[in-house]
């Protein structure tokens, strides 16, 4: 290993030494982008981020001197990717140079790859806020270009965190939006009732029993097999239960669905709060009387 990192330093001063000599513009510049390769697969090898990721940005330098802005993007991203092994802010930034060449030049799909991956980074950070900004941005560039799926799915991610900072409405509205678009296309309807469910969820979070109500009668306009299914009687059985505010047959309801269908960690929660928000209602009516 450390003959790899005595390898790529000395790929690197020669690189170096290119650019601070003379030659002619174009051809100093090809030739020390060259060498910054080279020395950055060296320090790939021998696993030293940091060092790797400072020379891929030397070598995107170099290539916007070339005004090679594709292969700039590239260089930055290589950046990124050893930086995410070793510094997250340095590779969230090299990755936000690559997106804002790739919008250069219009290559929407490689931005918004990238900008889910800025996303993912936030996300590792618990950064929800950023993590919501930039699935956003993402979820819009993969829309423009057809990218349905991928773009449903950064979508769904803004919804869960939005509803994890207790955005409930903005929430909703995505998850409505997703189940709306998905209801008449034969690969994505399955995942309608799904969708629907976090929707009902998010409402009930938000504890107003009319608007709950409300929602459920257009979700099974929306989509009339909804009416049959499981989720739709939990979200019923859910709704009649803050309605009554009785706890015992909200946390019934919710372990009779568990008990087929296992809740994932998001609904938990969620639900969780809204168990929380009803003890203490439970609570206040047993100190009245």
């Amino acid at each position: 290993m450390g003959d790899q990192i005595a390898r790529g330093e000395d790929f690197e001063k020669k690189a170096e030494k290119k650019l601070s000599g003379w030659g002619l513009f174009g051809s100093k510049h090809e030739d020390a982008a060259d060498l910054f390769d080279k020395a950055g697969n060296c320090f790939k090898l021998a696993k030293s981020w940091d060092q790797a990721g400072a020379v891929y940005v030397k070598l995107a330098n170099c290539h916007l001197k070339l005004d090679s802005k594709h292969e700039a993007a590239n260089a930055y991203a290589d950046a990124a990717h050893c930086y995410k092994k070793s510094n997250t802010k340095e590779a969230i930034s090299c990755l936000e140079q690559a997106v804002n060449m790739f919008l250069d030049i219009g290559r929407l799909n490689m931005s918004a790859r990238y900008y889910k991956e800025i996303a993912e980074l936030y996300e590792q950070e618990q950064n929800l806020e950023q993590a919501i900004s930039y699935y956003e941005k993402a979820a819009d560039l993969f829309q423009s270009e057809d990218v349905t799926t991928t773009a449903n799915q950064c979508k769904q991610k803004v919804a869960q965190f939005s509803a994890q900072i207790e955005k409930y409405p903005r929430a909703i509205e995505i998850f409505e939006e997703i189940a709306r678009h998905s209801v008449n296309n034969n690969l994505l309807k399955y995942g309608v009732r799904g969708h629907l469910l976090n929707a009902g969820i998010c409402q009930l979070c938000k504890g107003d029993v009319v608007a709950i109500n409300n929602a459920l009668e257009r979700y099974q306009e929306l989509d009339p097999t909804f009416s049959g299914t499981r989720e739709c009687k939990l979200l019923v059985d859910l709704a009649a239960a803050i309605d009554e505010e009785d706890v015992a047959k909200f946390t019934d309801a919710v372990k009779e669905y568990d008990s087929m269908t296992q809740l994932d960690a998001w609904r938990t929660t969620l639900l969780l709060r809204v168990k929380e928000t009803l003890k203490a209602k439970e609570l206040e009516e047993d100190d009245l009387t």
